[in-house]
């Protein structure tokens, strides 16, 4: 049992480990890599969000976040803005806003490569299995 349990891990982490890669790679012939387009999104999706929010949406720690985050802003791609009390809050400049909607259409193709050799029925079945199972682990 368990070596095909280990078998099942390896096999998420390895399609997740290419598709990454595969990610990285052509988000570089935009001028940006994963992390930083996976930042803009999680901005874009909760605008005025802190960098503890945003560093959890990320997978990423908040000391890691804030580098990351003013990466960005010195690239002029997010402002940073005070909030209530200490808290500060991330926002899109119109050059974040072109960079994360290039980023969508490098992403749509890519994704569509890493998962072509799955029919839509798998697809969504794949998708409705992890969805369960992160679901399982949040409950």
């Amino acid at each position: 049992m368990h070596g095909e349990l280990q078998e099942l891990g390896r096999a998420v982490k390895q399609a997740q480990y290419r598709q990454h890669r595969a990610l990285d790679s052509a988000l570089q012939g935009i001028g940006t890599t994963l992390a930083q387009w996976d930042a803009l999104r999680a901005i874009s999706r909760s605008p005025g969000a802190s960098a503890r929010q945003l560093a959890a949406a990320t997978f990423q720690t908040e000391q890691a976040f804030g580098t990351l985050a003013g990466r960005l802003t010195a690239q002029d791609l997010v402002e940073r803005r005070p909030g209530h009390g200490r808290r500060i809050e991330h926002h899109l400049t119109p050059a974040g806003r072109q960079v994360l909607a290039a980023g969508h259409k490098v992403a749509d193709k890519v994704l569509a490569d890493c998962f072509s050799a799955l029919p839509d029925t798998d697809r969504a079945t794949l998708l409705d299995l992890l969805r369960r199972l992160t679901a399982q682990q949040e409950a």
